[in-house]
């Protein structure tokens, strides 16, 4: 322990403001007078209750009225639980749902006076609320076809019943941990919720036959899991888990709130020193890592209905950015109960399924009024989209963000419709990112940006190449601060080479695997977005600058900046800028400035700016050409 010792000593000469509130009560004590607070009204909340204690228990307090997480473990809902948050929402919370990347819901619009009646009426069918906010263990996810799936090798539910009846309803843990600690258990083959991206992650592996857990740990925004090199059991993981938290607890930070998640803990003593220190708290042994056994995204790729191991089917509702209602919650219990086993389960990527319909009961639900209404999103923008709260429900936020991906996958769906594919396109609000940008195909973070007049407008950051496979990797910044309505065509010209070059079925991700970053930069992707950008939507020359399928440019910048100039010369003209070229040089030629007839020739309804900027990306003197894309960048400003 000296390690992690020295470590939390190095970062204890301050505390942070948070952990001063939490010095100040029980948080169970200001859960018991819910029922005294809600008949007081808002005259009878402490400021220390609203700006910490009740969000232990998911109580948010919006202002005029609370938001509220539901805690749904691995996102499994009876039926009688999925009715009751429909009426819970359309009766006190204007019939609105949220449905999470955690696998949970969120209720909004809750006035204080309904407070204790909700919890009441949610804890009557076996809901909790408990650790859904601030320094606790968050909603524990998983495959959302936990047990029933063909790919599906341990079950998890019962293991993460076990964690909640240790961890969560334990008033000993709730609010004890130094910042928030995020939980994956993956006992299936297709990565259904990002399962690397928590602070702890169990994922499906085996070792001389066994099957059960490796141990990942540290992941956050911008950061992947490292592996622990821990093999674990299913039987052993309530007992890891707690010695874990114990640790956690115990040598975590509290100073930099920022700073605290287990990650930066983790960079500071060395994962195996950490690890030592779990084994020694809770006089614990386990061996070293087996074979992760964690290949593709998801089972269901471009279907909605799921052949199960029983021989029923599971049928995906996709619901747009998890906006819900009561109404509809409502609605697929109606539907589950009618045509399933009455059980509904909730994804990491904002939808559900109705599961156990046997094969007869399948027209039968897709003719029901809740399938009917939700089948227009049933395509592949809508499929893997993943948006959190925006500026309309949270502080954070900086773009309306739900709406924008909404907005996105409409136009899309209209300009590039794509068969048998699979794109995931997430949106985080702010840098917080909620919506996990980072490991999506095509990542969007909310930011201000200008437009062409100088004007502050919604924009966002784009990414690209995120991963969420066995080698999970975050995504790389293509774009900084576009304007949203700029920003929906530079994806649509990546979906446009995709839709081009794509092998059958084939995912974006193993697309961009095979061809884009593959055989392209970064910079080079940029540009070739920026420009068919400015060809199109702003020239409107309805000419299309098209990708190679092999390139021979090698990922080099100058290479390919180099040849991009040669086929746009071409492109816009119709001849060769050079009769020769040799490895990516210029037949030899004696340097010479540029004439300005020679840049106006270039196409008449081309502006001068760009003509300068397609000739100097082939300039005849090597020092005289552009020598990155950043500066193209800038220059197609002006354009």
């Amino acid at each position: 322990m000296t390690i992690l010792e020295k470590a939390l000593e190095a970062r204890s000469k301050k505390v942070n403001k948070v952990e001063a509130t939490k010095a100040q009560k029980a948080p169970m004590d200001v859960y018991a007078k819910l029922e005294e607070i809600a008949s007081a009204g808002y005259e009878g909340l402490a400021k220390e209750d609203s700006a910490y204690f009740l969000k232990s228990f998911g109580l948010f307090d919006k202002g005029e009225d609370f938001m509220l997480r539901v805690r749904v473990p691995v996102g499994q809902l009876t039926n009688q639980q999925a009715q009751r948050i429909g009426e819970v929402a359309q009766r006190y919370g204007n019939d609105y749902i949220d449905i999470t990347t955690r696998m949970q819901i969120v209720l909004r619009y809750i006035q204080i006076e309904n407070i204790a009646k909700v919890l009441k009426d949610l804890k009557e069918v076996g809901l909790s609320t408990f650790q859904t906010g601030v320094d606790n263990t968050r909603n524990i996810v998983s495959d959302p076809l936990d047990g029933l799936a063909y790919d599906n090798v341990i079950t998890i539910k019962a293991i993460v019943n076990k964690i909640e009846q240790r961890i969560i309803e334990n008033p000993e843990w709730i609010s004890t941990l130094p910042r928030k600690f995020n939980t994956g258990i993956l006992g299936s083959l297709s990565n259904s919720c990002n399962i690397f991206g928590h602070d702890c992650c169990f994922v499906l592996a085996q070792k001389e036959g066994v099957f059960g857990f490796n141990v990942y740990l540290g992941a956050r925004v911008g950061v992947q899991a490292k592996d622990a090199n821990l093999f674990i059991t299913a039987e052993e993981v309530p007992a890891f888990y707690e010695a874990l938290l114990g640790v956690f607890k115990k040598y975590g930070y509290r100073d930099n709130r920022n700073k605290n998640r287990l990650h930066f803990l983790l960079s500071d003593v060395g994962i195996e020193h950490f690890v030592e220190a779990v084994m020694e708290e809770g006089g614990l042994k386990y061996t070293p890592a087996g074979v992760t056994m964690v290949q593709s995204q998801n089972i269901a790729l471009g279907s909605n209905k799921v052949l199960l191991k029983d021989g029923t089917f599971a049928y995906k509702i996709i619901v747009p950015s998890g906006i819900f209602s009561g109404s509809d919650m409502m609605a697929a219990a109606k539907a589950s109960k009618s045509y399933g086993d009455g059980n509904i389960r909730l994804t990491y990527d904002q939808n559900l399924y109705i599961i156990n319909i046997p094969t007869e009961n399948l027209p039968g639900l897709e003719s029901s009024e809740i399938v009917t209404d939700y089948a227009k999103f049933n395509n592949l923008y809508f499929n893997d989209m993943i948006a959190c709260a925006g500026t309309k429900t949270c502080s954070f936020g900086v773009i309306p963000n739900k709406a924008d991906a909404i907005d996105m996958a409409h136009f899309l769906s209209s300009e590039v419709a794509i068969e048998n594919a699979n794109v995931r396109m997430n949106w985080s609000a702010c840098p917080k990112g909620c919506g996990v940008h980072g490991i999506a195909d095509i990542g969007f973070e909310g930011c201000k940006a200008k437009d062409d007049e100088g004007n502050r407008v919604d924009g966002v950051h784009i990414f690209v190449g995120g991963k969420i496979t066995r080698v999970a990797k975050e995504a790389h910044v293509l774009h900084k601060a576009l304007p949203i309505t700029e920003a929906k065509h530079h994806v649509k010209y990546l979906l446009k080479t995709y839709a081009a070059h794509k092998l059958r079925a084939e995912t974006y991700e193993a697309f961009d695997d095979r061809l884009l970053s593959a055989n392209y930069s970064f910079q080079a992707l940029g540009f070739f977005t920026k420009i068919n950008y400015v060809l199109n939507e702003k020239l409107g020359l309805d000419i299309v600058f098209e990708l190679d399928k092999e390139p021979r440019t090698y990922k080099k910048e100058e290479f390919e900046l180099f040849d991009f100039g040669l086929k746009l010369f071409k492109l816009l003209t119709n001849e060769k800028r050079y009769d020769a070229v040799e490895n990516f040089e210029p037949i030899k030629a004696q340097p010479r400035k540029i004439k300005r007839d020679e840049v106006s020739k270039l196409n008449p309804k081309v502006p001068a700016k760009l003509s300068e900027i397609i000739y100097n990306m082939t300039h005849q003197d090597k020092r005289e050409r552009a020598q990155v894309f950043s500066e193209l960048l800038v220059a197609l400003k002006e354009v």
